[in-house]
C-alpha cells in the first residue's frame, strides 16, 4: 500500500480567513483595484467557442476506435472540458453578464455546461460561494476533505487512487457535508442537459457520449490541468492555506491559479489577476507558490508530509447552516452597492 502520512489531523486553527483582511488593506492603499472590478467582455466569446469546437469534435470523431477516443478525450476533449468547468466557475461569480443580470449568468453556465456531460453549473455556483464566504469551515466548506477521506487514503497507493477518483469527490462531498435544497434553477439546468445528452446520442452515438463524459472524468483525476484542485488550498507550506501558480496553464484555465489573488478580489474576472498582481506585487510575490501543477500531484501522492489531512480548518462556532440566498460572497454585494450609488 505504500508508505503512510504522516499527519494524523488536519492543521485547525481559530483565526478568521486571511483574504478578508488583505483585502480590506489592499483596497485602502491601491483604491485603483477597484477598477478591476466587473465582467471580462470578451469571455462569452472565448466560451461559446470552446463549446462549438467540442460539437465539432463530436463528428469528428464519431468513427475513430475506442483507444484513439480515450486519447484524444484525455489530450484535448478533457482539457476543453476542464477548462469550461472554470469558465464555470468564472460564471459562478458573475463574470459573463455581471451582477445586475444574474439569470443571464446562469443560463449561460447551462450553454457553458453542455459539453462537461453532467449537469453541475447552477449547483457549483450555490456551493462554491460556501467555500468562498466560510473558507476551510469544518461544517461549511465542501472543498475540504472528509475525515473518512483522509483516514482511509492515508498512504502513497491510497493517495494515488483518491486523485484518480477526484471527480467523484469533488462532485458529491458536498451533498454529504452541508446538502443545500435542490433549487428550480438546478432542474432546468438538469433537463437542458438531459437533453443535449439525448441529441449527442442520437446524432453521434453512444461512443460520442463516452468521449465527453471520459475526457470530464479523466481531466479532473490525474491530469495536469487537475493539478489545480490540490494546488490551492492543501497546505503544503506551514500556516498558508492558499497557495497561487503563475505558470502556462494559466492560459487554458482562466487564470484560475492566479488563486491567491482570486480569493482576496472574486470580483475580478481572471483575465484581470494579472494586473491585480501587478498593482500589488508585495502582496503575493512574498507568498509560497507553485511553479508546476505536475509537480503537485507528484508531490501529493508521494510526499508522507502531504495528504487529503493537510488542509487548514476552522471550528464552526453556532454557526447557522448557509441557505442558498445567503451564500453571496460579501464583496460581489459591496461593489454592487457602489455601483448602484454611482448610477444615482
Amino acid at each position: 500500500m505504500g508508505q503512510r502520512v504522516s499527519r494524523t489531523d488536519f492543521e485547525w486553527v481559530y483565526d478568521d480567513q486571511p483574504h478578508t483582511r488583505r483585502r480590506q488593506e489592499m483596497v485602502k492603499k491601491y483604491p485603483q483595484i477597484k477598477k478591476l472590478f466587473g465582467p471580462d467582455p470578451q469571455f462569452k466569446y472565448v466560451v461559446s467557442a470552446m463549446v462549438l469546437t467540442q460539437i465539432f469534435m463530436l463528428y469528428v470523431m464519431q468513427n475513430q476506435s475506442w483507444p484513439m477516443i480515450v486519447l484524444v478525450a484525455y489530450c484535448f476533449g478533457g482539457v476543453i472540458n476542464h477548462s469550461l468547468m472554470l469558465a464555470n466557475h468564472e460564471i459562478s461569480h458573475n463574470m459573463a453578464f455581471g451582477y445586475a443580470r444574474p439569470l443571464a449568468n446562469r443560463y449561460f453556465g447551462m450553454w457553458c455546461n453542455l459539453p462537461i456531460g453532467v449537469p453541475m453549473s447552477v449547483s457549483f455556483k450555490k456551493y462554491h460561494n460556501l467555500h468562498h464566504r466560510h473558507l476551510a469551515d469544518d461544517d461549511l466548506d465542501p472543498d475540504v476533505p472528509t475525515l473518512l477521506e483522509a483516514k482511509l487514503f492515508c498512504t502513497t497507493f491510497g493517495k494515488f487512487i483518491w486523485v484518480c477518483l477526484q471527480p467523484f469527490f469533488y462532485g458529491l462531498r458536498p451533498l454529504f457535508v452541508n446538502p443545500l435544497p435542490v433549487t428550480k434553477l438546478e432542474l432546468i439546468n438538469t433537463a437542458v442537459q438531459l437533453t443535449f445528452n439525448t441529441l449527442v446520442v442520437l446524432v453521434f452515438g453512444w461512443r460520442m457520449m463516452a468521449y465527453l463524459l471520459i475526457g470530464s472524468v479523466l481531466a479532473m483525476g490525474l491530469h495536469p490541468v487537475a493539478g489545480h484542485f490540490i494546488a490551492e488550498h492543501y497546505m503544503f507550506a506551514k500556516g498558508f492555506e492558499t497557495y497561487s501558480y503563475y505558470g502556462p496553464l494559466n492560459w487554458i484555465t482562466f487564470n484560475v491559479g492566479y488563486h491567491n489573488e482570486h480569493h482576496d478580489f472574486p470580483a475580478i474576472p481572471g483575465s484581470r489577476l494579472p494586473e491585480l498582481k501587478k498593482i500589488a506585487p508585495e502582496y503575493y510575490e512574498t507568498m509560497p507558490q507553485h511553479t508546476s501543477w505536475t509537480r503537485v500531484l507528484y508531490d501529493f501522492i508521494t510526499d508522507p508530509a502531504v495528504g487529503p489531512y493537510a488542509r487548514i480548518k476552522r471550528k464552526s462556532l453556532d454557526k447557522p447552516k448557509a441557505k442558498p440566498m445567503e451564500t453571496v460572497n460579501l464583496v460581489h454585494d459591496s461593489w454592487k452597492q457602489e455601483q448602484d450609488q454611482k448610477k444615482r
